[in-house]
């Protein structure tokens, strides 16, 4: 592991990231934290939270995970831990809000926009976490066409495409197509309908 870039943690499989975590490989940490940082993140974004408050929530699900790794039972159960255990610390921070509101306040300001449901927050993270992990198993030219052409704004032009990965303009389309198919295989393969 030492000496790895970050972008390896893809062929890790949880299972190794958390072996090697309870050890203490800290270059083991520091890319599972890699790996999960958009799921965790995420969710507070969705319960609208700011992104300062999301940030701390980032800060106390990692805290809990290093709490808990040791006795995380099935790593491969790590996605699903990480999505509830930040949506706990959401509605928690939530209802921790809404105690320091006083009476006085509580009059003049607007209730906040209502969080989103729970089950549709967990889903929605859920299936990203199925879309980043797809990507991050496609070929390394692949994945970064798929961020280029459809994560990104403004969308690049085909010529800075083709010229960044080293293809001619006119196959563009072709392998464009190649690793769409590729990632739509990736995405069946974890359940993502």
């Amino acid at each position: 592991m030492q000496g790895a870039p970050a972008s390896s943690a893809a062929l890790w499989t949880d299972e190794r990231l958390v072996k090697e975590c309870v050890r203490g490989n800290e270059e083991a940490w520091s890319l599972l934290i890699d790996k999960y940082k958009n799921l965790i993140f995420s969710i507070p974004i969705k319960y609208e939270f700011s992104r300062d408050d999301a940030s701390d929530i980032f800060q106390s699900v990692c805290v809990d995970l290093l709490a808990e790794l040791p006795r995380l039972r099935q790593p491969r159960a790590l996605p699903k831990w990480l999505m509830q255990t930040t949506s706990h610390k959401c509605l928690h921070w939530r209802r921790r809000e809404k105690r320091y509101v006083s009476a006085e306040e509580e009059g003049n300001t607007p209730e906040p926009a209502a969080p989103a449901r729970a089950e549709q927050v967990l889903a929605e993270a859920e299936q990203e976490q199925a879309l980043r992990d797809a990507i991050a198993a496609l070929s390394p030219r692949c994945a970064r066409m798929v961020r280029m052409f459809f994560f990104e704004t403004p969308a690049r032009p085909y010529e800075e495409v083709a010229r960044e990965l080293g293809l001619a303009i006119g196959s563009i389309g072709f392998t464009r197509g190649r690793c769409l198919e590729q990632l739509k295989k990736q995405l069946l393969a974890r359940g993502f309908r």
